[in-house]
């Protein structure tokens, strides 16, 4: 089967445009929160998206919407998360495990008295893009748009917020605001997210795009725009790999994000000279 003829295909075609905006969310989110040394985020929230499904299936919400009714829920616990750390009683490390083991364990025992795990509970486990629907792919757009629109707007706010809190702060900029704002898209990213590399590989998602853009030392702008790019790429090339050979989408698309990474620290190693 040839690249045409699986363009062809309804449901392929939405998995690549969900998965592009999804793809470029968790790019750009990654970057401020792997800069912020924040990046186990994505994996707390992740573990709390297990809870927020387990709910949601419990209840007995149709699949088609699952995605939906999860965010509140992981949202809730983006806020705790930022809370327990603004807190400065805790770290960071520390909010994210709590939150997480919450989530997690929330999850093992609702999923026990739904009857144990199901088809619907494990594909969200593991993702299935190629399942992506018509709600799903409205609800990526919008958050595409809110993300893009914000980090351009906030641009010099999350700046110097990234590498300096305190300076920021002396310069009258409304941390708090910025940081509720980062938190609650990280929260609705890691949710749309689920649906591209499951549950289980979120983290990734968030993480790896941004940390193969840094490797290559160029200012930030061209940082952002080279882990959107990288994101962008294990998507598609993912999902055409994952069809065409029968393999999951999720984890495809995962490994190319590490070989991207592989790739260019190797580059690096080679060809760039020491100072």
């Amino acid at each position: 089967m040839d690249l045409m003829e699986v363009m062809r295909y309804g449901f392929v075609q939405r998995a690549m445009i969900a998965g592009v905006l999804i793809a470029a969310v968790s790019a750009l989110l990654g970057m401020f929160l792997v800069l912020r040394r924040f990046s186990l985020i994505g994996d707390g929230l992740a573990h709390t998206t297990f809870g927020s499904v387990a709910v949601v299936l419990l209840i007995g919400i149709s699949p088609l919407y699952v995605t939906v009714a999860a965010l509140p829920l992981v949202i809730i616990s983006s806020l705790a998360i930022y809370k327990l750390t603004s807190s400065r009683k805790i770290n960071a490390d520390s909010a994210i495990g709590i939150i997480s083991s919450l989530g997690i364990a929330a999850g093992v025992v609702l999923a026990s008295l739904s009857g144990g795990y199901n088809v619907d509970l494990f594909s969200y486990l593991f993702g299935n893009i190629l399942t992506v629907n018509n709600t799903e792919l409205i609800l990526a757009f919008i958050v595409f748009v809110m993300v893009l629109a914000v980090v351009v707007y906030f641009y010099d706010d999350l700046f110097a917020l990234t590498f300096d809190q305190e300076l920021a702060c002396s310069m009258g900029i409304n941390t708090g605001r910025i940081n509720i704002l980062l938190f609650l898209l990280t929260a609705v990213a890691a949710v749309l997210a689920m649906k591209v590399a499951g549950i289980m590989l979120v983290s990734a998602m968030l993480i790896l795009p941004a940390l193969t853009a840094l490797q290559m030392s160029m200012s930030f702008r061209k940082t952002l725009i080279a882990a959107v790019g990288f994101a962008v790429g294990a998507v598609l090339c993912g999902i055409i790999i994952a069809f065409i050979l029968n393999l999951p989408a999720g984890a495809m698309i995962v490994l190319l994000n590490i070989c991207f990474l592989s790739v260019v620290f190797v580059v690096k190693k080679l060809y760039v000279p020491r100072r």
